[in-house]
């Protein structure tokens, strides 16, 4: 499959569970807010690398972002600057008594999480993070840097033809 083609497989994979603005908004503020809460503490595993703090939170990103290259250079490179800034953040916070960290990373991410499934129930639709979570957690903030340049108008002519084949999909799986 080439890249084109699998970005946009996942474009209208998730397009198609993704289209109440309730719960696309919902996951503008949940799949940061999740990613927030579990860098924290990944911020507490560290080295020093030339004078440089190098964390679990930074290989994280850095991996996130290797693998978004693999869709599309243009969000990968967007979600670095988003993730990076996400990372410094929850590595503030990861400096504060561990009670205090841990008590704001675990809101975070179950809060997170929570709105997740709010939004779900407001789209009848289920989360892709019951069938395949690996996949959502590894795609989430992948589509919300590709959500946010949808919002802005930026790319259209790739989500034309994201929701082209979206309604090509929802027709062959009502005729199916």
């Amino acid at each position: 499959m080439t890249t084109e083609n699998k970005l946009m497989d996942m474009l209208t994979g998730y397009a198609a569970s993704h289209q109440h603005p309730f719960n696309v908004f919902v996951h503008m503020i949940g799949i940061p807010t999740i990613m927030f809460g579990a860098l924290i503490p990944l911020s507490w595993a560290g080295v020093d690398i030339l004078g440089f703090e190098v964390n679990l939170a930074h290989v994280t990103v850095v991996g996130f972002f290797l693998f978004y290259l693999t869709l599309d250079a243009l969000f990968a490179v967007v979600f670095l600057l988003a993730g990076s800034i996400i990372a410094v953040l929850a590595g503030q916070v990861a400096q504060l008594p561990a009670m205090t960290a841990g008590i704001v990373a675990a809101a975070c991410f179950f809060g997170g999480y929570a709105a997740q499934f709010i939004g779900h129930a407001v789209e009848k639709s289920m989360p892709v993070l019951v069938k395949h979570p690996i996949q959502a957690n590894l795609a989430a903030p992948f589509f919300t840097v590709v959500e946010l340049f949808k919002i802005v108008g930026l790319r259209e002519t790739l989500f034309d033809e994201v929701q082209r084949q979206s309604q090509v999909r929802q027709e062959q799986s009502a005729d199916g």
